[in-house]
């Protein structure tokens, strides 16, 4: 399976309407439409920071897995909001280092009038994991190998 298509199947991912879409060594893209749901209040028109936090993840973990080639969780990300998003989101993550069990990576988000609304710099997993983790134990989970 394509990592792009791997990380549009994630059921947060999908719920979102997160959508990778492109990935290649140490670089990724990502775009994220603006709708009601997302939006931090019941009146006005900003989406709530969490929105903006998940995209940055979700892409900086597509250009870290494109390197690791291996699940790749999460060990810390801080992220700088710049401006309020209002409108569809697109971000583009780069892995600034790649180490044994580290990779940090850098990550911009811009609004559709290219206004650069938050910077994100992340730090994930890259080895170490073994074979049996919570995101490999598919049939653990209800997942049956041998169906796909």
């Amino acid at each position: 399976m394509e990592l792009a298509a791997l990380f549009n199947d994630m059921p947060f991912a999908k719920l979102l309407g997160i959508r990778v879409t492109e990935v290649d060594e140490g670089y990724a893209e990502a775009e994220l439409p603006f709708n009601d749901d997302l939006r931090s209040h019941t009146w006005g028109s900003v989406a709530h920071g969490a929105a903006t936090y998940a995209l940055a993840d979700t892409v900086a973990g597509a250009a870290v897995i494109s390197l690791s080639q291996d699940v790749s969780p999460t060990v810390d990300m801080r992220i700088d909001y710049l401006a309020p998003a209002t409108s569809d989101l697109n971000a583009q993550a780069e892995v600034i280092r790649f180490g044994s069990s580290l990779a940090m990576t850098y990550v911009e988000v811009f609004d559709a009038d290219d206004t650069r609304i938050a910077t994100a710099q992340g730090t994930y997993k890259t080895g170490g994991q073994g074979k049996q983790t919570p995101w490999n134990d598919r049939q653990e989970n209800g997942v049956d190998e041998d169906a796909e």
